[in-house]
């Protein structure tokens, strides 16, 4: 029986929160919710991520190998419903964002076969948007 997933609750400090509230909002298309001074909450695919001001995340990390790609350390993102990636990506280009890691397959023929692409979002922050044809296979190995 599947499981009825409910919404997740990350909070992270960004470099520049006006800027990655802007790119947040406007580029990913995230509604903005509760606010203060020092950080605001988004509506992340029904996820609530709150962003404050704030230290990089990123200064002290690096990069691990994933089927063969340096990904970046630390990251997060979202698993995505396969048209709403693909719109994504749609979108993500249209506004001329660079990928990190451009949208690709990996693990293609495998059980845990998944469409993703990394792009870093101002503020410093990397974000990583998974798709699979079957959720039933997120887990797989």
């Amino acid at each position: 029986m599947a499981r009825q997933l409910t919404p997740f609750h990350l909070a992270f400090p960004v470099t520049d929160l006006a800027a990655a509230a802007r790119f947040f909002e406007t580029v990913l298309g995230c509604r903005r919710g509760r606010s203060a001074a020092s950080w605001i909450d988004f509506d992340l695919f029904g996820h609530q991520l709150s962003l404050h001001q704030g230290r990089s995340m990123m200064a002290e990390g690096g990069t691990g190998a994933v089927d063969n790609k340096a990904v970046p350390m630390p990251h997060f993102g979202v698993v995505l419903a396969w048209d709403d990636w693909n719109n994504l990506v749609d979108r993500l280009r249209s506004a001329d964002v660079a990928f990190r890691i451009e949208p690709q397959m990996r693990f293609a023929g495998e059980p845990g076969e998944q469409g993703t692409f990394f792009i870093d979002a101002p503020g410093d922050v990397a974000l990583e948007f998974k798709t699979f044809r079957d959720f039933e296979l997120v887990f797989a190995s």
